[in-house]
């Protein structure tokens, strides 16, 4: 198996972002303003920028910090004490965690979204974009496959297990390089450091990434649900900018943000 760490990022990268889950950043505020500083996970990048933007609108005495990754490795870090108050995992198993060991409220957790998995293929792939499907990665055209790291992001996980589901896994496994995260790996394969790659739709979505190739959708019964969860940490159970932009997400609007950008609602 081959394990691809990228440090450098260049302008416009989907997988790169310089903050970083040992440094959370909290930008400066005007007196009275309240700062409430978030994990989340690499998947929700896009999406959570809208979220972010539409959020400060009606509370701008609110300012969210937000640092991406993995939420295996953000789980770490918060399990570790790093100082965030409101965690969004790409699975609900992460914050459930944290809830049974008591570093997070009980009573703040949340189901946000149901994520979904796509193979994207760059333009200029010998893979003819409409012909698509599980056999695209037996293509003779088709050398390192793309995933996110299974040990600690869910949509790795996911797309593990819809490899060995499709019954390509065992052809195919010697070929597979980890992002650390679903957004790492989706920049390994627009970068052309991989040829195929099975990344969220989420990011399938982003404008960059519909120009530079084509995704086609895993059929669901592929993999287990990615059902995405929250949760406020302990620290900030009494933090009101939290619990704001939690309901904000849970909204009608956060909720129409959140299924633009592929992340449709927990109950459909």
């Amino acid at each position: 198996m081959v394990a691809i760490v990228l440090t450098l990022c260049s302008a416009g990268r989907v997988g790169c972002d310089r903050r970083t889950a040992d440094s959370p950043i909290r930008g400066g505020s005007n007196q009275g303003d309240e700062e409430v500083a978030v994990a989340a996970a690499a998947d929700l990048r896009f999406a959570l920028e809208e979220v972010e933007k539409a959020f400060a609108t009606r509370n701008p005495q609110v300012i969210i910090a937000i640092t991406y990754g993995s939420s295996g490795q953000l789980f770490a870090q918060l399990s570790h004490g790093a100082p965030f108050d409101l965690f969004l995992s790409a699975d609900v198993d992460y914050p459930r965690r944290l809830i049974a060991s008591g570093l997070a409220w009980k009573e703040s957790e949340f189901q946000y979204a149901v994520g979904r998995l796509v193979i994207w293929v760059p333009m200029g792939s010998p893979i003819d974009p409409t012909t698509i499907k599980m056999d695209s990665f037996a293509h003779p055209g088709v050398g390192k496959i793309a995933i996110a790291n299974p040990a600690h992001a869910p949509y790795g996980r996911a797309a593990e297990s819809a490899l060995k589901r499709a019954g390509v896994y065992e052809r195919v496994k010697d070929r597979l390089v980890w992002g650390e995260n679903v957004a790492q790996a989706a920049q390994f394969v627009e970068s052309g450091a991989a040829d195929i790659g099975v990344i969220s739709l989420s990011l399938a979505l982003v404008p960059a990434m519909k120009r530079k190739g084509t995704s086609w959708e895993l059929p669901r019964d592929l993999y287990p649900p990615i059902e995405q969860g929250g949760v406020i940490l302990e620290r900030a159970k009494e933090s009101k900018g939290a619990v704001q932009f939690r309901e904000f997400m849970l909204g009608a609007e956060g909720r129409a943000i959140l299924a633009r950008h592929g992340l449709g609602r927990p109950d459909t």
